[in-house]
């Protein structure tokens, strides 16, 4: 049985640590539009479906239809995109709420590895730095480079940091 949209947000909702108040306030909304939502009493502006999957961690086409996209793909060599028009996409929540996101375009973080960088030297962050520290971002370069795409890495730290790197 498909659950309704209204269901969906609620769970992805607390799923992704938000109240019903802190979710209207990110959207611009009312708490009571967002109760509507749940309560499958009425849906989402079409304005809105972009930025509230985006808060949810998901896509559109997840929040309309239910269906999960693979996370990690093999994109066939004659519909892979260029290096330079993708990003790399780091993303921290930790257990005590903190949120960190960073989107770093890919050629930054080729030249960033030419140069010698490390992530955690790049990530200015106690959760990032420690989170990081074994990820070879090298092979995850030479992964993308043969086609694979989405998420790469999950990663948590003995802090409880939960760490997830993504190319898109």
């Amino acid at each position: 049985m498909e659950t309704t949209i209204g269901k969906r947000i609620a769970l992805l909702r607390r799923k992704a640590g938000y109240t019903q108040d802190e979710l209207a306030e990110k959207l611009n909304v009312s708490p009571q539009a967002v109760s509507k939502w749940e309560n499958d009493i009425s849906c989402p502006d079409i304005m809105l479906l972009s930025p509230l999957a985006e808060l949810l961690g998901i896509t559109v086409d997840e929040l309309l239809n239910d269906r999960a996209k693979p996370e990690t793909a093999l994109v066939p060599e004659a519909e892979r995109k260029s290096l330079d028009d993708m990003l790399f996409k780091v993303i921290v929540n930790s257990p005590q709420g903190d949120k960190i996101r960073v989107n770093l375009p890919m050629p930054l973080v080729r030249i960033g590895l030419e140069i010698g960088l490390k992530i955690p030297q790049v990530a200015n962050s106690e959760h990032l730095g420690d989170a990081l520290k074994g990820i070879d971002v090298q092979q995850i370069l030479l992964m993308v480079e043969k086609g694979v795409i989405g998420k790469l890495v999950e990663v948590e730290s003995a802090a409880g940091d939960i760490v997830e790197v993504y190319v898109e």
